[in-house]
């Protein structure tokens, strides 16, 4: 493999939250995060087996290098998400680019197996439509996550450029978005609980991948922000913000809500385009909970894509199609044998992130 030159970036540094709280006891004296045969520490995730303490290699998965924290260096910030600071890092010797989540470990003991069960989950081979985790440390009170680049930014940084999506590249991104929440679904079991523009990310490929759930999405329980509506409150289904029991038909509504913004180039619960303000958090909450549901116009959009969103966007979660019965929607059946490239649409646009090369 080609080596690139270490970036010189001495007055950059890889920054983390800082801690605010003692975290709880599995945490050793040695700065171990430990339960059970799971060892997490700054060399990464081990599994200890009776006398054995191995480093799991299934952690660099698709990679044929290991690494620590300490052999990655700072780029910039990409983002910000559940409680923690995403950066764009380089690894120095090899130069392959990694999105680094540093977030800040405040755990409850409630949360602590789901945790721990995550993280293990997380070595085994993952859906090619989940964005990849490859390495997880722990360090100073801060779990770093070493996730899979996705170099053309999210759906929210292409609309802003676009302004909207038009249906053959929206067929597109729909099958990938629901091939992975089948996966987590079905397989993992898994309510994603924030499906936005800015967690479905994409790359130069054309592909398009979930991200901000599992770990992510325990860590931010463990801080106490699920508690008080974890994700962005837009695209929650009206039964989460009522306070009732929800499912996974749950992040169907946010997929349909999204979904019908990147068609109509504005939040679908914002009457125009001209309309300049947002509705206030109760008001938009009312609506949500008590009006009809936002539709795709007939007069702008085809009738299969507007079914399509009408079967994400029910008020009675029973009324939602399944992510595996929306895979054989119409909408979805339409363009599939039309070789619909999404690469041709973000490759014409700006990277969200210019880094030095």
């Amino acid at each position: 493999m080609k080596t690139k030159k270490p970036l010189n970036s001495k007055h950059l540094k890889l920054t983390v939250p800082a801690q605010e709280t003692p975290v709880t006891n599995f945490l050793t004296a040695s700065g171990t995060f430990q339960d059970g045969d799971l060892l997490l520490n700054q060399k990464g995730l081990r599994l200890i087996s009776g006398d054995k303490d191995t480093t799991c290699p299934s952690d660099a998965k698709e990679l044929d290098f290991q690494f620590l924290l300490e052999d990655l260096e700072a780029i910039k910030v990409i983002g910000k998400g559940s409680g923690g600071v995403v950066q764009l890092v380089r690894h120095k010797w090899v130069g392959t680019l990694f999105a680094l989540k540093a977030i800040q470990m405040n755990i409850h003991e409630d949360v602590r197996k789901q945790i721990v069960q995550e993280l293990k989950i997380n070595k085994a081979s993952q859906c090619p439509h989940i964005v990849v985790c490859y390495h997880s440390f722990y360090h100073n009170g801060v779990i770093s996550l070493v996730l899979e680049y996705m170099d053309r930014g999210s759906l929210a940084d292409i609309i802003k450029q676009v302004k909207t999506i038009l249906e053959p590249y929206l067929a597109v991104v729909c099958k990938q978005v629901l091939l992975g929440l089948v996966y987590l679904h079905n397989e993992r079991h898994v309510i994603h609980r924030d499906i936005k523009p800015s967690n479905l990310l994409v790359n130069q490929k054309g592909e398009v991948k979930i991200t901000d759930f599992g770990v992510s999405a325990m860590l931010a329980s463990s801080m106490g922000q699920r508690d008080t509506f974890v994700g962005t409150y837009n695209y929650m289904s009206p039964e989460r913000i009522s306070g009732s029991t929800y499912d996974y038909s749950s992040d169907i509504w946010s997929l349909g809500l999204v979904i019908l913004e990147c068609a109509i180039g504005r939040f679908p619960y914002i009457q125009s385009e001209e309309q300049q303000d947002w509705p206030s958090f109760y008001e938009l909450l009312e609506s949500i909970v008590g009006k009809p549901p936002p539709s795709a116009p007939s007069d702008q959009f085809s009738p299969e894509f507007c079914s399509f969103i009408s079967a994400c966007i029910q008020k009675d979660p029973k009324d939602r199609m399944s992510c595996s019965d929306l895979l054989s929607h119409p909408f979805i059946k339409k363009f599939e044998d039309k070789d619909i490239d999404l690469a041709i649409l973000v490759g014409g646009l700006e990277p969200p992130v210019n880094f030095p090369r």
